[in-house]
């Protein structure tokens, strides 16, 4: 009688593979996370590695040999630009030969738009580009093509969910880069399991590693995204890769992020910003005056902060609205900030300065659709918060930033200097900021600056 297929249980966090379900993962100590998948033998077959000259070699490599660094000539990893200044900040200055780059976000945020733009841009500067799709027909990536505008170069597609035969598209056409549209589609014969799998996307994921490093290809993955907003498939999906990029931002909204999570070759705190126009994306230059666009004047509880996102500073608006509440509990709501912080930041005012917030609700919102989490946001959320409880509005042409603690006193924040630089080129002409920074700082011509120490004195001078 026919033996019947075997099953594992692997941990969808870690890819930690076991005979038998267990409720807490060994590896990563997570709960629940076990799921039973088909567990079929591969099939026996030349072993596999990478070349010490660049090139993949079939067999086993016993003439391996190890390199000295003066051996190692860094020219061979020459970055390649993507036309995009925005993407090649964040990938930390192009595109590396031979890296393995993972792209995740919300379905029909722009993932595919934005990889089939670059892939226009590198065909364009003579380079030989391969798109590979598992989820689109030929027609379909076409009329995509149509939208973004002429397409002209060494540009090839090809529509295949088999590693296999993408393997043997890649040997045969020896292009500089491939994108993989996405990587839940791709699966191997020799594997059992469906599509998608810890099993399938750990596999497809180890062999396009390396046919990266062992030819030298730049291969972008596309991977789809969970409720929780991570990719989707076996956390060990990203330790694997290079570079992992999270494209985020409302569907409902014109403008995206794209933020580095994890990067090999550069920063992982640099972000890029795009629009979503008609033809495509478009790049963001100048994101704080796009966050200031529309901005009231005279209205209360509305501040202007400085955010630093790696070594860009950003001007953004935090508004507030504080109002009487109708409930025995007061509400309180943070929208692109950290609700916990708020709510910190509120205690510290109650117990510092002594404003009985028990009785109003209090909103607080980061315009833009944008997500910050810096705590230099910290003194404008609350310079907003006493603005609205006052209805008294802050002036326009002053911007606010510092982290405050549970004493209420304002630490010092990081690129201080930065910061007053871009709300100078932007035209305000005061920043409230912490004493401490203000000492490390010399005259900034053009700008008055107010050191503060502590919340009650900030309060003082900028609300009254």
């Amino acid at each position: 009688m026919a033996k019947g297929k075997t099953t594992a249980f692997f941990c969808k966090e870690c890819g930690y593979e076991s005979a038998k379900w267990l409720g807490q993962c060994p590896a990563c100590k997570e709960w629940n996370t076990f799921v039973e998948e088909p567990s079929g033998k591969r099939e026996s077959g030349p072993k596999r590695g990478i070349g010490g000259n660049g090139e993949r070699s079939a067999g086993i490599l016993m003439n391996a040999k190890p390199s000295r660094l003066s051996d190692i000539h860094l020219d061979e990893q020459d970055r390649m630009k993507t036309g995009y200044d925005e993407l090649d900040r964040v990938l930390g200055g192009g595109v590396v030969k031979g890296s393995l780059v993972l792209v995740g976000g919300d379905p029909g945020i722009g993932k595919s738009t934005l990889l089939l733009q670059v892939c226009r841009n590198l065909a364009a500067g003579r380079r030989k580009v391969l798109y590979i799709s598992g989820e689109e027909s030929l027609k379909q990536i076409k009329l995509r093509a149509n939208r973004i505008g002429e397409v002209k170069g060494d540009l090839l597609f090809l529509c295949e969910t088999s590693l296999e035969l993408i393997e043997g598209a890649i040997v045969e056409e020896k292009p500089d880069v491939v994108i993989i549209d996405s990587i839940q589609t791709m699966f191997r014969e020799e594997i059992s399991s469906a599509p998608g799998s810890v099993s399938q996307v750990r596999e497809s994921t180890n062999i396009l590693l390396q046919i990266a490093k062992g030819a030298g290809i730049a291969i972008f993955i596309v991977g789809h995204v969970t409720k929780e907003g991570v990719v989707a498939g076996p956390r060990v999906l990203e330790h694997m890769v290079d570079t992992v990029l999270y494209f985020e931002g409302d569907r409902s909204a014109s403008y995206r992020i794209i933020r580095g999570v994890k990067n090999r070759f550069g920063s992982t705190n640099e972000i890029g910003v795009f629009e979503m126009v008609e033809s495509g994306l478009s790049e963001v230059k100048n994101p704080s005056e796009y966050m200031l666009s529309g901005r009231p004047e005279d209205a209360s509880g509305a501040v202007v902060a400085c955010s630093m996102e790696g070594t860009r500073p950003m001007l953004l608006e935090v508004q507030a609205l504080v109002t009487p509440t109708a409930f025995g509990m007061p509400r309180r709501t943070a929208a692109g900030t950290d609700y916990n912080r708020v709510n910190l930041l509120m205690a510290v005012l109650e117990k510092r300065c002594h404003y009985d917030l028990s009785h109003f609700d209090a909103y607080v919102n980061i315009t833009g659709g944008l997500r910050m989490n810096e705590p230099a946001l910290d003194l404008a959320i609350l310079m907003a918060i006493v603005s609205s409880m006052k209805d008294k509005a802050v002036d326009p042409k002053t911007i606010i930033f510092g982290e405050v603690g549970l004493a209420g006193e304002v630490r010092a924040v990081s690129m201080a200097q930065q910061r007053v630089n871009e709300a100078k080129k932007l035209g305000f002409h005061t920043c409230v900021m912490p004493e401490i920074s203000l000492e490390k700082m010399g005259k900034v011509e053009g700008m008055r600056l107010i050191g503060v120490g502590n919340v009650r004195e900030a309060i003082g001078k900028v609300v009254g």
